[in-house]
């Protein structure tokens, strides 16, 4: 039997990415998903390619309107929702001496705030249904330290990690698991940008970061969007039903805690 047959799941930022490949998991294991994302058109079109069991959501996790509308969607389309995945974040870095008051609230803004609220949103669905839920929060290693260059995403991914515990006991008394995954370097698309970045401010050539974070990780390689699914749909199925407020490194060993 599909481990998620029959559930309704909310996927933050799910039109591309690992936001997608946790969608495309979803689906294989019998749930329906919204894919929701700020930009439509791509999640439209995403939704089209993954076929009937998918459906497209316009979110913005920076406006509460946004993430309050993105639920009644859900629950009109599906009739309640069991999973959340707070997948939608944003990356920034630069030395302390030069962190603008923009970048630190952008981030802090879609990473922890848009975390909690769209999870507050979802854990109150949850609760009026009377059926408990499986909540899911995306940190990072880079919520497990400092990093030079990396202090206020970091930061935001600490605080994902905090409000994970936090939220985990608070909600656990209505049924709603509330746990967290922690990626290492994932290879994709946004990778050339987090490369460009670091070779702007380390002096390095182009791709040479991303080479090097590679050949760092002890597993051998960078990791995928398809390496993180299988904790994805652990934690969205029964089986998890037992663990709360837990955050699990996903990192081919860069981390450990």
């Amino acid at each position: 039997m599909k481990r998620l047959e029959g559930k309704s799941a909310l996927i933050t930022g799910s039109a591309r990415g690992i936001g997608r490949a946790f969608a495309e998991a979803y689906i294989a294991e019998g749930a329906t998903v919204a894919i929701a994302d700020i930009n439509l058109s791509r999640a439209t079109e995403t939704a089209g390619e993954l076929g009937s069991q998918a459906y497209p959501v316009e979110m913005d996790v920076t406006q509460q309107a946004s993430i309050d509308a993105a639920i009644a969607t859900v629950v009109a389309k599906v009739g309640r929702l069991d999973i959340l995945i707070n997948n939608a974040a944003l990356f920034d870095l630069a030395p302390i001496a030069e962190i603008s008051r923009e970048s630190y609230d952008r981030l802090f803004a879609i990473n922890v705030s848009g975390t909690l609220f769209t999870l507050q949103a979802a854990a109150k669905q949850m609760i009026a249904q009377g059926h408990g839920g499986k909540i899911i929060n995306m940190a990072s290693q880079a919520g497990r330290r400092g990093e030079a260059l990396v202090a206020v995403y970091c930061a935001t991914k600490a605080a994902v990690i905090s409000l994970t515990q936090s939220a985990g006991l608070n909600l656990i008394p209505h049924g709603i698991n509330v746990n967290a995954i922690a990626p290492g370097v994932v290879d994709g698309e946004h990778w050339d940008g987090v490369d460009a970045m670091f070779a702007k401010y380390e002096n390095r050539p182009l791709g040479e970061k991303k080479k090097l974070v590679g050949a760092e990780v002890p597993f051998g390689r960078m990791g995928t969007a398809q390496d993180l699914t299988g904790m994805a749909v652990f934690l969205a199925s029964s089986d998890s039903d037992y663990i709360v407020s837990q955050t699990y490194n996903v990192d081919g060993g860069n981390w450990m805690s």
